[in-house]
């Protein structure tokens, strides 16, 4: 048996909403070109590559995507 409590690990306040940002964010990592699908892409294309280095490389690059980005 289980809880499941719906709440965040860091509490947030947000005070003013910015409806053009959320959408440049969501469209980023979830979009069609974001990094989840490109993340997602190399992941699943490593199953269908004879070479065992060039599954590494797919993993490695892969994995690196779905990572957090370092600021500019």
């Amino acid at each position: 048996m289980f809880v499941y409590e719906k709440k965040l690990q860091y509490p947030i306040n947000i005070k003013n909403s910015n409806p053009r940002l959320a959408s440049y964010i969501i469209s980023q990592y979830g979009g069609p070109d974001g990094e989840l699908g490109a993340s997602l892409r190399y992941l699943s294309q490593r199953y269908s590559m004879p070479y065992p280095e060039l599954k590494g490389l797919l993993t490695d690059i892969g994995t690196e995507e779905s990572g957090p980005r370092d600021s500019l």
